[in-house]
């Protein structure tokens, strides 16, 4: 099947303003599971995964450690997840994950990285029907029928499930996440996940190309500059 899924950590920050964004985005994500699902990590597994995300991405740790001290508290910032939907350079398909304390100003700002880019934002679920929702866990492995077999065991939806130099990649609903995590854990003692998250995997690509592509990074790197926007997903495929 070869799912492109976007391995984020090939386009982490370069700059130090850019990694203080970068600290800052995971710790209004951290705050938030931490604050709706628990602080513990062991019985959060979805905070779990974002903090073993957080730690290979380079996070400080006292940015971790401040992110769920602030939902211990029960106070802070009452953030709300907000998701625009639209068509990009090229009339690629894209879709802005966001956490905001101000909806209104979020709106403003992101559709303004669209109408500056000549690109069109949409309505709740103009594209999103053209990306599946997953739980994608990679893992060093070659034995795919003994990974199968250990979620099919414990009742995990599995959508697919990749077998490509000694890495295994396996595909499952986002609604099966903490199932499809506990299951692999629990088979395979001291597993290290390479990949451990939740994306939008598109379901067709759209090549971008010529002038397109330039713009296409503008756009980009205008949404990535919003603190509010935690992740942008794409069908682009874009010409070297």
């Amino acid at each position: 099947m070869g799912r492109a899924y976007q391995n984020r950590k090939e386009s982490m920050a370069k700059t130090a303003a850019a990694k203080t964004k970068v600290y800052s985005k995971y710790g209004r994500e951290i705050y938030m599971c931490a604050k709706s699902g628990g602080i513990d990590p062991q019985a959060n597994l979805t905070l779990r995964g974002l903090i073993d995300r957080a730690k290979k991405d380079q996070v400080p740790s006292h940015v971790i450690e401040k992110a769920i001290d602030k939902a211990k508290g029960g106070g802070g910032e009452d953030y709300s997840p907000a998701r625009y939907e639209g068509y990009g350079p090229g009339n690629c398909m894209v879709i802005v994950d966001c956490l905001t304390d101000n909806p209104n100003r979020t709106f403003g700002d992101v559709r303004l990285a669209f109408t500056k880019t000549k690109c069109k934002i949409g309505t709740p679920g103009a594209v999103a029907h053209m990306f599946d929702h997953c739980a994608i866990f990679a893992f060093t492995g070659q034995d795919e029928e003994a990974v199968l077999e250990a979620l099919m065991e414990a009742d995990v939806d599995v959508t697919d499930i990749e077998n490509e130099d000694d890495r295994i990649t396996v595909f499952t609903p986002n609604t099966e996440y903490a199932k499809a995590k506990q299951a692999l854990e629990a088979a395979f003692e001291g597993i290290e996940f390479d990949v451990d998250e939740i994306q939008f995997l598109p379901k067709t690509t759209t090549p971008v190309e010529g002038d397109d592509v330039a713009m296409f990074e503008k756009f980009l790197d205008m949404l990535n500059e919003l603190d509010d926007v935690q992740n942008v997903y794409h069908n682009a495929e874009v010409s070297e």
